[in-house]
């Protein structure tokens, strides 16, 4: 069954925010169908770097992607969330 890859780009709400524990945030308050694909860091300016989350859920999986976001907003520690990607993948 093929799955969907949504790939969301999250700016972190303060320079000295400790990335490796935002990961762990992230995958913690997923919704138990979504999981982390791979995440990768971009540099953004001054030090700051955003986290892009890589992140499957099923295809039949109706408003998924609302949930995910609405999960992740929820974080402490993100300021805002950009979806760059949505894609069907075999992953």
């Amino acid at each position: 069954m093929a799955k969907v890859l949504v790939s969301m780009k999250i700016y972190p709400s303060d320079i000295d925010l400790d990335l490796e524990s935002l990961k762990e945030d992230v995958k913690r308050v997923l919704p138990s169908y979504a999981s982390v694909y791979r995440f990768e860091e971009e540099p953004i300016a001054f030090g700051l770097k955003a986290l892009i989350a890589h992140i499957l859920l099923p295809e039949d999986k109706s408003g998924g992607i609302e949930d995910v976001e609405s999960s992740l907003q929820g974080l402490e520690g993100i300021s805002q969330l950009e979806t760059l990607m949505v894609r069907r993948t075999r992953l």
